[in-house]
């Protein structure tokens, strides 16, 4: 199976699914990212405070599979945007990672109330340069933050991951990562299982019309949307599921329906709101 690949304003490319490690528990990622490589995942997106690099990194060493095929991210977590702390950070996370150099490297929340987080994306500016990064980038960046980043770095980050979900759906972000060529990843993508999406019958139509289920369905809309991906799971079945998705395509008519989900007024998030996360 090929995964399509996006083009990085850096001039990288990435793979538009993958597979997410969140709160997948320590002693499970090794056996979880080893069954996800077997069954054709390439890219896999990790971050220090998730505590299981060392566990990816493992299932990386054992896979036997070429470094150049995968696409491996992580993370700088919130206490260390200050002074030099980036350099240290990344050093730890690519000794657990068993990695020279990661993929992407994204400032993980830009927590503004310790207003630093221009100087991490500096410091990741110079990671880059220094090889221990490929791609740099930002999760969780509302676009004034986008905005300062860009203006006083001079450098526009390769993505931005961010909640993203049919209740939620964050259009203005969305729109200024468009015209700013800066790829949206949707983490969440699913909603997390707090609310009944798979109930609605803009999903539930959509994949009967398709044969296929309702995760299939909405996991299709994000990357017909463009979006990048990485929904997580634990059991094969739905690993393989999950990647199951490139056989069928959504009508217009489905995606407009999917897209009419979100009350656009802030009341679908799921998770922390950025300007809350300090």
């Amino acid at each position: 199976m090929t995964i399509p690949a996006l083009d990085l304003n850096d001039g990288s490319s990435i793979p538009q699914l993958g597979y997410g490690v969140f709160k997948v528990p320590a002693d499970e990622t090794e056996r979880a990212v080893s069954e996800a490589l077997e069954i054709g995942y390439r890219h896999i997106d990790t971050a220090a405070i998730y505590g299981n690099e060392e566990g990816v990194g493992a299932a990386i060493a054992s896979s036997g599979i070429a470094r150049d095929e995968l696409f491996i991210t992580t993370k700088l977590w919130n206490d260390r945007h200050h002074d030099d702390e980036p350099n240290k950070a990344i050093a730890e996370s690519l000794d657990k990672l068993g990695l020279e150099k990661v993929d992407l490297y994204l400032v993980h929340w830009p927590i503004p109330a310790k207003d630093d987080y221009v100087h991490a994306f500096a410091k990741l500016v110079e990671l880059r340069e220094a090889g221990l990064t490929r791609s740099i980038g930002v999760s969780n960046f509302l676009v004034p933050h986008l905005e300062r980043v860009v203006a006083e770095t001079g450098v526009t980050p390769a993505v931005n991951q961010i909640e993203l979900h049919p209740a939620y759906q964050q259009r203005d972000i969305v729109d200024w990562a468009t015209a700013h060529g800066v790829r949206i990843e949707s983490w969440g993508p699913l909603g997390q299982g707090k609310y009944d999406l798979f109930g609605t019958p803009a999903i539930a139509d959509a994949a009967a019309s398709h044969d296929v289920t309702p995760a299939q369905a909405v996991l299709r809309w994000h990357l017909q949307k463009g979006f990048i991906v990485f929904p997580k799971s634990v059991r094969p079945e739905r690993l393989r599921e999950n990647l199951d998705v490139f056989g069928f395509e959504l009508t217009d008519a489905e995606i407009a329906a999917i897209d009419a989900l979100d009350p656009l007024d802030g009341s679908g998030r799921v998770g922390s709101h950025p300007d809350e996360v300090n």
